[in-house]
């Protein structure tokens, strides 16, 4: 037995993938929605993430990161170390991404409790947040995976839900009794009207031990290539290893291969989260968030000039070039070197669409 506390023995992970199609024409692959400033803080999303996991785990955060993003990523994290970066030679989906980082973590520790948070998230409140980690680190010393769900705030049908059960003997800790799809809105309001539902943020706080011995249960050959991985990764075989290992990987969500079958057997609890949090999954919810809700603002990312009568919305500009608006209600507007978007909040999440015409008509240097 370690002597260790679980919070020394805790291992954040940053997961930092993903192409954010509906942030079109801001996020691309070679850049995507992480690596961008969305909220006007002057850091990236993925500096924010950094920012919010020092405090819990100093020195102790590993980054699995796709190899084209490599050097943004060093870029923006100097202080993240080589030992902590994971390079996917192509998206694998959360699965292999997390999975592989349990696992090369679990032959350096055996008792390394890990946890994963996505690069691309909003959390308006630091300390509820790192209490909430805290607390999920404890129960995950039970021998538990543990995720951090969010209180409701409307019947929203963008996200997932996390039937919650009866109380552990922790501060607010309670069993997890399913994962629920993303439901439609009648099935929503019913979830958050009974008050037994949180929203499902994928984060995922577990002794790497206990993750990769469900995955070997749901997914045998998925974890023997993890684990193949792992067993190369600190030496001179690597590169040889992954090369000939990752491409036969299954593409598979962390939800599916993991979560959801633990939670069948009784191996998932959830730290109700107190924390403001958002998804920014488009420019909807970049607006709403700049703007606070109220109506008759326009809100403005980055550096360009920008005129505006009686608009409101936002303006993304990655130009010098100037931006006039007048009279337009609830416009998105996003400017780049080569593609300019303009669209209302109404129809921001038809972006997506948008991006995946693009490749069907093989206007792939633009993704």
């Amino acid at each position: 037995m370690t002597s260790q506390s679980p919070i020394e023995r805790f291992y954040a992970v940053i997961p930092a993938g993903g192409v954010g199609s509906r942030l079109w024409p801001l996020s691309r692959a070679s850049a995507p929605k992480f690596l961008h400033d969305l909220t006007g803080s002057g850091q990236t999303l993925l500096q924010d993430t950094w920012d919010r996991l020092t405090p819990l785990s100093a020195g102790r955060i590993m980054v699995v990161t796709g190899d084209i993003h490599s050097h943004a990523v060093s870029e923006q994290l100097p202080e993240l170390q080589s030992k902590d970066v994971i390079l996917e030679p192509s998206p694998k989906d959360s699965t292999a991404a997390i999975a592989l980082a349990a696992a090369v973590l679990l032959k350096r520790e055996p008792d390394v409790i890990i946890g994963s948070f996505a690069a691309d998230h909003v959390i308006t409140d630091d300390a509820k947040f790192q209490a909430a980690v805290r607390e999920a680190v404890e129960v995950a010393a039970t021998g538990k995976i543990v995720t951090i769900g969010l209180q409701p705030t409307e019947a929203s049908v963008a996200f997932g839900y996390i039937h919650t059960g009866e109380r552990l003997e922790s501060e607010t800790a309670c069993q997890v009794r399913e994962f629920v799809e993303k439901p439609n809105i009648k099935l929503a309001r019913k979830y958050v009207d009974s008050g037994e539902y949180l929203w499902n943020a994928g984060m995922f706080i577990a002794p790497a031990r206990l993750l990769l011995d469900v995955l070997s249960r749901t997914q045998p050959s998925l974890y023997a290539g993890v684990m193949e991985l792992a067993q190369a990764w600190d030496g001179p075989d690597r590169n040889r290893v992954l090369a000939q290992v990752w491409p036969r990987l299954t593409q598979i969500a962390i939800d599916y291969s993991i979560a959801e079958p633990a939670a069948a057997d009784g191996l998932v609890a959830v730290v109700p989260g107190k924390f403001e949090w958002h998804d920014v999954g488009d420019f909807a919810a970049i607006a709403e968030l700049q703007s606070q809700g109220r109506k008759g603002n326009l809100a403005v990312l980055g550096h360009g000039k920008v005129l505006a009568d009686s608009s409101s919305g936002i303006l993304v500009s990655d130009t010098n070039r100037l931006v006039a608006l007048i009279g337009l209600e609830d416009v998105i507007v996003v400017d780049t070197p080569d593609a300019l978007l303009v669209t209302t909040k109404e129809h921001a999440q038809k972006v997506k669409s948008l991006v995946d015409v693009l490749k069907q008509s093989g206007h792939s240097e633009l993704l």
